[in-house]
């Protein structure tokens, strides 16, 4: 495996895999790495020829200079879970790699409007903007790609997609599944910061995303009722300070008004628990039964007039 600091070295070493006919395969990090991470590095391994991972705690998304420092840094650990799970690169800049100004305000930067707009968006102002403008910087020294993310941050990848569609970018966006605890709690880099009790309440979130989807599968007429659900879980537990708990639609995250039969929806989650901001989703389907229920009554309706 092959550790690289700079643009030039990273681009040079991915093109000429290219050149080779092998497919590349990019796995984009801030490092801390856990089981969720290897599991988005394997997924890439099973389907790329070269797997390269970014490692970069990245400023331009943090608005908290305090939660940039406190992030943590555990490089000797993640060479190891790179190697294991089968990575070929390492990508390692320092900031000054990627920002030349830097600490000087970055002056090309990146924002996708809409679908970064509420919810994180709104929780923390310029956090998308740092997001995009890293993960533009990474596609353009990586070159045409595959490029894995993890479906924990939901959001995020819906902005990374929205990106790459607008800007006719040459790059797949592969969406991997939430690798979680037993317990069900999602795995994240932050939860190393939690307490003993802390950590037994984080999975709050998780027990909230079920109430959502409970409501949603017992025929939930509304996104407000859904939300209301999930809010109360989450109301229930004295660590935990919720930010948001939502049904959105999981194209545009507007949240969802009717749910009508068969449609998708997504639940959102983001609550405080201790010191450690936390979020989780979940998918839902509203059930296609109504459907079937809703042509019965219109039958017999009928027959009662006939």
């Amino acid at each position: 495996m092959r550790v690289v600091e700079t643009v030039a070295e990273c681009r040079a070493v991915l093109d000429a895999a290219r050149r080779d006919g092998r497919r590349v395969g990019l796995v984009p990090t801030m490092g801390a790495l856990h089981a969720g991470h290897a599991s988005l590095i394997a997924a890439a391994a099973a389907a790329c020829d070269v797997v390269a991972v970014s490692i970069f705690v990245n400023p331009l998304q943090f608005g908290d200079p305090q939660d940039l420092a406190r992030y943590p840094r555990t490089w000797d650990d993640d060479v190891a879970a790179c190697a294991r799970a089968g990575a070929d690169v390492i990508f390692a800049p320092p900031v000054t790699e990627m920002y030349p100004s830097w600490p000087a305000p970055v002056p090309t930067t990146v924002s996708v409007g809409g679908v970064s707009a509420r919810w994180e968006g709104a929780s923390r102002p310029g956090h998308f903007d740092g997001v995009a403008t890293v993960v533009a910087k990474l596609f353009a020294i990586a070159g045409p790609c595959r490029a894995y993310f993890g479906q924990k941050d939901f959001q995020q990848l819906a902005v990374v997609r929205q990106m790459v569609h607008d800007l006719c970018l040459p790059v797949d966006v592969v969406a991997c599944p939430i690798v979680r605890e037993a317990d069900g709690l999602a795995l994240s880099s932050r939860n190393v910061r939690l307490s003993a009790a802390e950590r037994a309440a984080a999975v709050v979130l998780s027990r909230a995303l079920a109430a959502g989807r409970d409501a949603v599968e017992a025929g939930a007429a509304d996104g407000a009722t859904v939300a209301r659900a999930m809010q109360r879980v989450v109301a229930a537990e004295p660590l935990a300070r919720l930010d948001y708990a939502v049904a959105v639609d999981p194209e545009r995250l507007s949240e969802c008004d009717a749910l009508e039969p068969g449609r998708a929806v997504q639940l959102l989650v983001a609550a405080e628990v201790g010191p450690v901001r936390l979020i989780d989703n979940c998918a839902a389907a509203v059930p296609a039964r109504r459907q079937a229920h809703d042509h019965d009554h219109q039958n017999l309706q009928l027959e009662r007039i006939g």
